[in-house]
C-alpha cells in the first residue's frame, strides 16, 4: 500500500485526486493539506511514502519552499510535483528542490499513477516532453548550479526583490505588479526565507551582486 499525502492549495483538485488515486487498491491518501507549511507539518505527523504537491500555492508557503525545507527534515520522503507549467525553469527547480518527480496538472490519469508507483519506489519520474528537454539541456552542455539559491525563487519572487532592492514600498510593489499587498507580503517572507536573509540592506546587496539594479559591487 502507497501511503500519498495530498498537498494542493484548490479543496476540487484534492477532493478529484483523492478520488481518483482511491480506485487504485494500492494506494491509500492518508491525508490532505491546502499550503506549504501545513503539508510539512502532517508528512512529518503522517509519515507518507508519497507527498503529491502542488508548485504554485499563493497563500501560505509554496511548493519549492516546501519540498526544500521537507527534504532536508526527512530524506526518504519523496516528493512528486504536481504542476501546470510546463517549461525547463520550474522543472529544474523541482528537482534542485529535492522532488523525486515531476507531472503535469493536464497529464492522464494512468500517467499520474505510474509517476506515483515510480516515486514510491525510489526511482525518479519526469514527464515525457520533460525528460526530452532535460536531455537536450544535458547534451547542450548546459550547466545549472544548484549551490545558487536564485534559481530557486518564482519568477514573481525575482521580480519582488528587485523592486525591494530599488527601494519600494509593498503598497508601490503591488501596484506595480498588480497583485495585492497581503501578496506581495507573503512572496517577500518567501524569497528571505529561501535566501536566508532578514533584512532590506540584505537584500539590496544580494541584487546589486546579481546584477538585478544595473550595476555591480
Amino acid at each position: 500500500m502507497i501511503k500519498i499525502l495530498l498537498v494542493d492549495d484548490h479543496a476540487v483538485v484534492r477532493m478529484g485526486l483523492k478520488m481518483l488515486l482511491n480506485t487504485n487498491p494500492e494506494i491509500e491518501v492518508i491525508g490532505e493539506a491546502s499550503e506549504g507549511n501545513e503539508g510539512i507539518k502532517k508528512a512529518l505527523k503522517l509519515k507518507p511514502d508519497v507527498v503529491v504537491m502542488d508548485l504554485s500555492m499563493p497563500h501560505g508557503k509554496d511548493g519549492l519552499s516546501a519540498t526544500t525545507e521537507l527534504k532536508k527534515l526527512k530524506p526518504e520522503i519523496n516528493i512528486l510535483i504536481l504542476t501546470m507549467h510546463d517549461d525547463e525553469e520550474y522543472l529544474f527547480r523541482a528537482i534542485q528542490g529535492g522532488a523525486s518527480g515531476c507531472i503535469l496538472k493536464s497529464a492522464p490519469h494512468d500517467e499520474l499513477m505510474s509517476a506515483i508507483e515510480s516515486v514510491a519506489a525510489g526511482d525518479a519520474y519526469l514527464h515525457p516532453s520533460a525528460q526530452k528537454r532535460l536531455m537536450e539541456e544535458y547534451l547542450a552542455g548546459v550547466k545549472h548550479d544548484d549551490n545558487d539559491t536564485y534559481n530557486l525563487l518564482s519568477e514573481r519572487e525575482k521580480e519582488v526583490l528587485t523592486l525591494v532592492a530599488k527601494g519600494y514600498a509593498n503598497k508601490e510593489i503591488a501596484e506595480q505588479l498588480v497583485i495585492s499587498v497581503k501578496t506581495v507580503e507573503t512572496h517577500k517572507g518567501n524569497l528571505m526565507e529561501k535566501l536566508q536573509m532578514k533584512t532590506r540592506p540584505e537584500l539590496v546587496e544580494y541584487a546589486v551582486k546579481k546584477g538585478l539594479l544595473g550595476y555591480d559591487i
